[in-house]
This record gives structure tokens, C-alpha cells and sequence, in this order.
């Protein structure tokens, strides 16, 4: 058993390795997404660009405009003067918000009335939206705080030089104080790269198990393959193993890029994302083998797999939180064995999390990945007699 075994682990080697679009496989996804998760695609904004509408002319509001500068998050691109010019920046993409600070502000401000500065913001992208809206309103507020701290000391000045002494007067202060555990630099790429481990897995062991299988049908050697003295469930053994060895191959992978390339913290034991990768790689293999028994043709495997993949990264968690779904979607999440790796990757690489913490999420990987890849090989070992 072993020899043939061997055999037939060789053979599909050999075999992968000589089709250069299987070879591309092996290299090109984890390549693309490694490109695009860690230099193209981020959340951050770190250079907000913004138009400065000043219609009050007060040191008030130079003082705020000095607040703004120095925050060092927003790059000024205009200064408009009126309302046409300021729609024209915006209607044009050139600036993603205008900041107007309206007529009397220095004098509500002087007075210690109410006062507000308008911040309007180009919606189109909400994430970046909100993060300048809430950029801005840090930058008001720092302003409101060293505004009210000066009008707090004006009014002990009065007191204190009419009774010839000084007048004591407690002020209750309020300071928050904010900590990010597990990203503090709060950079999505340490966000995304993990999930990219996910992915990477998912596509390519799912494509390579389901085209391996299809393509001994497409070429004529799967009734070859029956005949020899191979028993059916060494075929599927001999099909599958090297799956598995390119599964952990792409995690090894990009986990080194992510360390090495772009210090994507981690924080967790290595070990216990050897394991689960191995428990995950049960429900994408058995995924493979169903796709083998639909399919005729490579191209079918190719679509069926499409088809498959795209529902799980889409409710997986990696782009979208789950919390911010809709309740049937947030349901749809549970069926989803790709949303539970995607859990115990990113809390392993950015949480230090253990099996403690874990543990739900990887009795739902062994429950699927067992269900799966046994519904699987018995179809698999139907189609083969």
C-alpha cells in the first residue's frame, strides 16, 4: 500500500508541477494579494485632503486653522472665498471636505457663546468619510478644550485682584485616556494580511484538488488509473496529500512575507495555526472532491469553484465585519466554515489568542471539515464504480 501510495503522491507532483497554469497557481495568487491586501488596498487615511472656508477673518479662527495644521492629517488644497467655488472643489473630487468656519464665530467664541463650524465631507466612500469627520471633530474639540481652559483663568483673574489675594477655586477636570490593544498603530494592513493566509488557502487548495481530479477525465487516464491494482480510497489519498503540503506551503508563505516584509505582528503560537490550518484544509479538500464529481472539464471545475469561493469570502469577515451585516446574512455566517479559520488566524497573528479563546471556533472547523470531506469521498468513491 505504501509503494502505490507513493506512487501516486509522485505521479501528481510531477504532474502539477509540469502544467505551468498549475504552477502558476501555486505562486501568483499568494504574490497578487499579498501586493494588493498589503500596499494597495487600506483603510487608513493619513493625508486627508481638505479646502479651509474662512468667513469670519478673526485670530479665533486662525487659531483653529492653526489647530487643524497641526494636527498633521489634513493637506490643505484651496481656500475658497464663496459658496460656488467651494461646490466646484467638491463636485470635482478635489478635496474630500471643506471645513467653513461661518460670520460671528470669533465673537461667540470672545463671549463664550455657543458657537459651530460647519465640516462638510464627500460621502462617497463612507470609511473615509467618517474617519476625516471624526479626524476634524478631535481637532474642534482640542480647540474648544484650549479655549475654555483660557476663559476658566480669565475669570480667576478678577476675584483674585479684588480681594488682594489669591481665591481658591476647584475646577473639576475630566481626562480621558484612550489604549488600542492588540493593533495599536491601528493599521489595516495588519488587518487584512492575516485574512489573506485565509484566502490563499481556501483558493487554492479548492482549485488545484478539484482541476487535479477533473483532469485525469479530461484526458482519459482516470479509467487507466481504475484498472491498476490502486484501491479508491489511495487514489483519493494520493490525490489529496500533496493538496495539503501546498496548503501549509502558502500559509508558510505568506506568513513569512507578512513578518519579514510587512512586520504584521504575531502574537500567537505557531503551532496551534499549524493545526488549525490542517483541520481547515479538511473542509476545502472535501469541497475540492465534491467539485471533482459535478465537473466534466477543467473549466467546469474553474466555475464550480468560482462559485463556491466567492459566497465564502464574502461572508467570511475578511473585508466586511460580520456585526455590520444584516441578521439573515449574520445567520448565513454560521454555515461558513471559512469565517471560523478567519477568526482563529487574525485572534492567533494579532490577539495572542489560545486554544482558551479558541476552542468553539475549532470544534466548528473538525465538525465541518470531517462532514465535508466524508460526504465527499463516498460520493467520490460512487462515481468511481
Amino acid at each position: 500500500m505504501r509503494q502505490r501510495l507513493r506512487r501516486i503522491i509522485r505521479k501528481e507532483f510531477i504532474q502539477s508541477l509540469r502544467d505551468p497554469r498549475m504552477r502558476s497557481m501555486l505562486v501568483m495568487p499568494p504574490l497578487i494579494q499579498l501586493l494588493i491586501f498589503g500596499y494597495a488596498a487600506s483603510l487608513d487615511v493619513d493625508n486627508a485632503k481638505i479646502a479651509w472656508m474662512d468667513q469670519d477673518h478673526t485670530p479665533e479662527s486662525r487659531d483653529l486653522l492653526a489647530e487643524f495644521r497641526g494636527s498633521q492629517r489634513f493637506e490643505f488644497a484651496g481656500f475658497p472665498d464663496n459658496e460656488r467655488a467651494m461646490q466646484t472643489m467638491m463636485d470635482r473630487g478635489q478635496v474630500d471636505g471643506v471645513v467653513r468656519v461661518l460670520p460671528g464665530f470669533g465673537r461667540d467664541v470672545e463671549r463664550g457663546r455657543p458657537s459651530s463650524v460647519q465640516i462638510l465631507i464627500d460621502g462617497s466612500n463612507s470609511n473615509t468619510a467618517s474617519i476625516i469627520s471624526g479626524y476634524a471633530s478631535q481637532c474642534i474639540a482640542r480647540y474648544s478644550g484650549d479655549v475654555g481652559q483660557k476663559q476658566q483663568k480669565a475669570k480667576l483673574v478678577s476675584p483674585t485682584v479684588a480681594s488682594g489675594g489669591a481665591v481658591a477655586m476647584q475646577v473639576p477636570v475630566v481626562a480621558s485616556s484612550t489604549r488600542v490593544w492588540f493593533n495599536p498603530d491601528l493599521k489595516s494592513r495588519n488587518y487584512f494580511i492575516p485574512g489573506v493566509i485565509v484566502n490563499i488557502i481556501t483558493l487554492v487548495t479548492l482549485s488545484l484538488t478539484a482541476m487535479a481530479i477533473v483532469r485525469e477525465k479530461e484526458i482519459g487516464t482516470m479509467e487507466q488509473l481504475m484498472v491498476t491494482p490502486i484501491r479508491p480510497s489511495e487514489l483519493i489519498i494520493g490525490k489529496t496529500l500533496p493538496f495539503v503540503l501546498v496548503g501549509v506551503w502558502d500559509m508558510l508563505l505568506v506568513m513569512g512575507a507578512a513578518l519579514l516584509v510587512f512586520h504584521v505582528p504575531f502574537r500567537g503560537n505557531f503551532w496551534l495555526l499549524f493545526g488549525t490550518t490542517l483541520l481547515f484544509l479538511l473542509t476545502t479538500l472535501g469541497a475540492g472532491l465534491f467539485i471533482s464529481t459535478v465537473s466534466k472539464t477543467q473549466q467546469q471545475a474553474m466555475m464550480a469553484t468560482s462559485l463556491f469561493f466567492q459566497p465564502f469570502f464574502m461572508l467570511s469577515g475578511f473585508t466586511f465585519p460580520i456585526r455590520n451585516m444584516p441578521t439573515l446574512a449574520q445567520w448565513l455566517t454560521w454555515l461558513n466554515p471559512v469565517r471560523y479559520f478567519m477568526e482563529i488566524v487574525r485572534g492567533v497573528f494579532l490577539q495572542g489568542a489560545g486554544i482558551a479563546a479558541l476552542w468553539p471556533q475549532m470544534i466548528a472547523l473538525a465538525v465541518f471539515g470531517v462532514t465535508i470531506l466524508w460526504l465527499s469521498v463516498q460520493r467520490f468513491h460512487k462515481h468511481l464504480e
